[in-house]
């Protein structure tokens, strides 16, 4: 081999001559790395050549090449190669090269103690560990880091000694080095430490954990950045290890991040790498972050720093203390209780708004609306306290202040939409007048305060006025329109032109077909865009525009937006192909809508829009496999997740095919393209899922030629990696079900009846669909982790045993042993347990007991609420078989109906009354314990949680058999109903107690003072929001008429204009049955 000529390839690809650098590339490949000549000539280099960045070049491609043709080396000549090699990285002076040696090395290792050979070399690592030279300590610990990270158990056998040497060095008092290369070698070696058999090798591994915070803290103060990163890295790597590692320090782990993110006169970038921590940790580790009731600390800290804030633009991207802190609260609010985040931050909010520095004003609500996703039924109890603060905020004399509350209303109405479109009346004119006094100074140069305005304006209209019902939303209709069409073509400020357009169809949306004298031209104004394709702020805009059509297309109807269907739907197939991630979903979503307001007649685009859904489905999602620099050696052999994406770093050392030269420059840049494009496919893939399920629901039969093989597509995507795709698949599943049930009903198959066996047979399609997605849906529901699909799995169960009875329950040729009432009993036990997987904190079971764990993030009782709605309709699916299973269920139930939350209560009173409604006469063995939890919740402080209560003792008063139990009740009952039934009550607590009344005196009419307690009930007549206990308030009714009660038939005069009422639109006040006995009855009395 020509060593010049070699050396000068080399040396070529120092260049920066692309054109250089790959023909020096393809040579090198063909005519030398595939001789174990190469190696050799490399590891001379790498230990010889007088330049520093070809020494490091030699050694990053010898490493490539070890596992091709070290074994082909002669054996007499590798003892020289090894020594040389050691000697030469101790003594190598630049870091970048010394870590490529060290690479070398363990890449030799590798190869070398397989075969039995280099055996000294751990004892010589050891030794030059403990060395007096710094040098050499730092280079032994380096191997020793590459070496775990190449041969993770190589020290398995030894962990005593290593962890050791390790607990020693990284207290070096000389060597920064050597403290942080002992970090980087503690976090690989946790990998293999088996925290449950070897307890004393844990317990040293602890110990290293305050020597870790104290190295972070010493480079944090000596500002030494590339260390800083390194030590943060560490820890965020150790916090998605096993909880066992942190456990014992975890405490005061957060104490120190705290100090570090909330501390001014550190660098934003340490400081941002502390909250980041703290993030995670909270994310992952809340039970434990729960149980040490650090929430409230917590929640002041982070908005302290929220108010560094600046003169930051909300556009502007940059990474800072104030903007971490915003995502820190977001993640608190959803991971704890409202009383360890939303009770303290509302506490400390009026000290903020009130502040005379314009920055605490700001911050007060922008952590308002960061934190209400997370707790949005806590903070809309809330809202009679915020909302005048959230006006005056909108007063304010500061733009960016004026902003902010704009931006908080949009979050507010985003997530509380009924509760905060309660307040249009003073909401929206505040809004108006924001939007005019900006307008008046848009077109000013120097406007982009105003600009801004503009913009929030436009959001938070975008946002409140869907939360009004139509006849609200219509009255804003002449005067936001006008308002809002100028920018439909204002090109200054793409961002001003979105929010306007989107405001327009949602202000559409809520109006309906208010918004009709508007429609024309206001297509007319949007045509152009829905076309655009130029650039990509057009592509952006273009994505806007289908969203806000559809949004008038739903409120217009089909016909009036017929003459716009064919060429938005050609539009939207076209936008498929414009390689733009975000407009494919909104076309996605049109065709959504376009079948929601369309049904059946949406069939001609059935062929189009189905094929561009599958299309999405099929997209390749294969592990990604990268190659990076030297910089990014830390992630080799490791599978990263990116937005719910694994993605595994390739060590290109471990391909025997390797073609050795990597390029720089754009294939890298390639690389993590690729990155992005896998995250991108994979929420795209959630939304076509969802819309697959809106197009299949709405179009029923039409579906079916498709159905098949929709169905084949999704059943491998409920074991998806990204937790968005499961969820989707779930749900959109069970609709299919749900859909293919409907068409057999409709195509004459009876109504299911309660109870197993099947007194009904579903259809031979829809047993093997039930089967097939009950056996995925279980399999995923016992191991799922992630809250939101669980909450997804629990829902779609819930609504299809209750739109199709038992039939999933026994598929098809199953013995009583395998049916899925055992499992679904099961899951169902440990969420109201809070023992499901999905509850816990990764592989961390002792923290589930923790002290203050008692309460609920409003995430976490969502699962636990719709598990009791699971429950419910397990009920209702059963009928009185279910008394069986109530005995399992009862004592959690009964145990939230104790809660000190009103919402825990509530929820759990509810489940008491639907379960017995189910039952029936089943439940009366367990009617002395239901009776003493419901009578006593009549008596509750919260007026929905009495509401829920109300109507469970007149179900258990109707349905129970222990006439004892009942009638020594009957006093106490209407003594608890009395005071509830009387105006200013809210709406649905006047409508169950009336509801409840009517039960007992349909059961036993001579155990209640009928004389008395009817013309009470009869006021309350019509009920108003809750027309289900219409049913036993006119069966009562009915009842008491046909045994001529005297009481009743005094009252018919105040009565009929009550029949007359319920008989009219809307239709759904009564059931069809009711509504026939009250027609019968109204006929009757008419005769008399």
């Amino acid at each position: 081999m020509e060593e010049q000529q070699f050396v000068q390839l080399l040396e070529s690809l120092l260049k920066p001559d692309t054109e250089r650098v790959k023909s020096a590339t393809a040579i090198l490949n063909k005519q030398y790395y595939k001789s174990p000549d190469s190696l050799t000539a490399l590891l001379h280099i790498l230990v010889s050549h007088q330049n520093a960045g070809l020494r490091q070049l030699a050694a990053v491609e010898a490493r490539k090449l070890v596992s091709r043709h070290w074994a082909s080396i002669p054996e007499t000549v590798k003892p020289q190669i090894r020594q040389s090699l050691l000697q030469s990285t101790i003594s190598e002076e630049q870091k970048l090269p010394r870590h490529s040696k060290a690479r070398v090395i363990s890449a030799i290792a590798r190869v070398d103690l397989e075969d039995g050979q280099w055996a000294d070399l751990p004892a010589f690592l050891q030794q030059a560990a403990a060395s007096g030279v710094s040098r050499n300590r730092e280079v032994a610990i380096y191997i020793i880091f590459t070496l775990l990270e190449t041969m993770p158990d190589m020290f398995q056998e030894n962990m005593k000694d290593i962890l050791r040497l390790l607990n020693n060095t990284i207290q070096d008092k000389e060597s920064i080095e050597v403290r942080i290369n002992s970090m980087l070698a503690l976090a690989e070696l946790a990998l293999v430490l088996d925290t449950d058999e070897d307890e004393k090798s844990l317990k040293a591994f602890q110990d290293t954990i305050p020597h870790m915070v104290t190295v972070l803290k010493q480079c944090v103060q000596a500002e030494d950045e590339e260390h800083t990163m390194q030590a943060f890295e560490v820890f965020q790597k150790l916090l998605g290890y096993e909880a066992a590692f942190l456990n014992a320090h975890f405490a005061h782990l957060m104490q120190f991040m705290m100090e570090l993110g909330g501390n001014t006169e550190l660098d934003d970038d340490s400081r941002v790498q502390a909250l980041s921590f703290l993030m995670q940790a909270v994310r992952f580790r809340r039970i434990k972050v729960q149980g040490l009731r650090i929430g409230e600390q917590l929640t002041i800290k982070t908005l302290q720093i929220v108010t560094e804030l600046g003169d930051l633009l909300s556009d502007d991207e940059e990474v800072t203390p104030a903007r971490s802190a915003l995502g820190l609260l977001d993640v608190l609010s959803e991971s704890l209780p409202p009383s360890q985040v939303a009770v303290p931050l509302l506490k400390a909010l009026g000290q903020y708004v009130t502040n005379q520095n314009p920055d605490y004003r700001r911050a007060g609500i922008l952590a308002l609306g960061m934190c209400v996703e997370g707790a949005p039924d806590f903070i809309g109890t809330q809202l009679k306290e915020i909302l005048p603060m959230v006006l005056h905020l909108l007063e304010d004399p500061e733009v960016r202040v004026r902003s902010a509350a704009l931006t908080g209303i949009a979050r507010l109405a985003d997530d509380l939409a009924e509760e905060v479109g309660k307040e249009h009346a003073r909401l929206i004119p505040a809004l108006v007048k924001n939007f005019d006094l900006a307008m008046a100074h848009i077109r000013d140069p120097s406007a982009s305060d105003h600009v801004t305005i503009v913009k929030g304006s436009c959001m938070a209209v975008d946002s409140l006025i869907e939360g009004l019902d139509k006849d609200d939303a219509a009255k804003y209709v002449n005067e936001l329109i006008p308002r809002f069409m100028p920018l439909v073509s204002y090109k200054e400020d793409i961002k001003v032109q979105t929010a306007a357009i989107s405001a327009l169809g949602s202000v559409a949306s809520a109006a309906g077909d208010v918004f009709l004298p508007f429609f024309e031209r206001t297509m007319h104004a949007l045509a152009p865009y829905a076309v655009a394709k130029e650039s990509n702020d057009d592509l952006e805009l273009r994505g806007i525009v289908c969203d806000s059509m559809s949004k008038i297309a739903t409120a217009v109807g089909p016909e009036a937006f017929k003459p716009y269907l064919q060429p938005v739907m050609q539009a939207s197939e076209e936008a498929l192909h414009l390689d733009n991630p975000r407009l494919k979903e909104t076309s996605y979503i049109l065709w959504s809508t376009m079948a929601k307001v369309y049904e059946e007649d949406f069939a001609p685009y059935l062929d189009g829009v189905v094929k561009g859904l599958i299309e999405s489905l099929q997209q390749e999602e294969t592990d990604a496999e990268v190659q990076l620099g030297e910089e990014a050696k830390d992630l080799i052999g490791q599978e990263v997740i990116i937005a719910g994406k694994k993605i595994k770093v390739a060590d290109v050392s471990n391909d025997d095919d390797d073609e050795g030269v990597e390029m720089d420059g754009e294939d890298d840049d390639g690389d993590w393209d690729d990155l992005g494009a896998v995250t991108a496919v994979a929420m795209e893939k959630e939304i076509a899922i969802e819309v697959v399920g809106d197009v299949l629901t709405h179009t029923r039969a039409k579906y079916l030629p498709y159905f098949q093989q929709t169905v084949e597509l999704l059943m491998p995507l409920v074991e998806h990696e990204f937790e968005g795709v499961r969820k989707s698949t779930i749900g959109t599943l069970w609709r299919a079900y749900a859909c293919l049930w409907g068409l057999a009903e409709g195509n004459g198959m009876a109504k299911w009846k309660p109870g197993l066996p099947l007194q009904v047979q579903p259809t031979e399609d829809l047993a093997k669909l039930g089967d097939l997605v009950m056996t995925a849906t279980l399999a995923l529901w016992a191991e799922e982790v992630e809250r939101a699909t669980v909450t997804e799995i629990n829902r779609n169960l819930a609504a299809t045993l209750k739109l199709c009875g038992p039939a999933i329950l026994v598929p098809p040729g199953a013995s009583a042993s395998t049916s899925p009432v055992q499992q679904l009993t099961s899951n169902l036990l440990l969420l109201l347990q809070k023992k499901h997987p999905c509850q816990q904190d990764l592989d961390d079971e002792d923290d589930a007991d923790l002290a203050g764990n008692s309460e609920s993030a409003e995430y976490d009782w969502l699962v636990i609420e719709t598990a009791m709605d699971a429950i419910t309709c397990l009920a209702a699916a059963l009928g009185e078989q279910f008394a069986e299973l109530w005995q399992i269920f009862e004592k959690p139930i009964i145990k939230y109906a104790s809660s000190q939350d009103r919402l825990e209560r509530s929820a759990a009173v509810g489940s008491l009354a639907e379960v017995v409604g189910n039952m029936g006469a089943a439940c009366t063995p367990y009617t002395p314990g239901l009776m003493k939890v419901l009578l006593r919740r009549l008596g509750d402080e919260d007026p929905e949680v009495r509401s829920n209560a109300a109507y469970g003792v007149g179900l258990l008063c109707e349905k129970s058999n222990d006439e004892k139990e009942v009638l020594s009740n009957y006093n106490v009952i209407l003594g608890k109903l009395e005071p509830l039934l009387h105006e200013g009550q809210v709406a649905r607590l006047l409508d169950n107690s009336a509801g409840c009344v009517a039960r007992m005196i349909k059961k036993h009419p001579d155990r209640v003072p009928v004389q008395e307690v009817l013309p009470r009930l009869v006021e309350l007549l019509p009920l108003r929001e809750d027309w289900e206990e219409n049913e036993a308030v006119f069966g009562m009714i009915v009842a008491l008429y046909q045994a001529q009660n005297p009481t009743i038939q005094r009252l018919t005069e105040q009565l009929m204009p009550v029949f007359q009422k319920v008989l009219s639109p809307p239709e759904d006040q009564l059931s069809d049955e009711t509504r026939e006995q009250v027609t019968q009855l109204v006929q009757y009395l008419y005769k008399q």
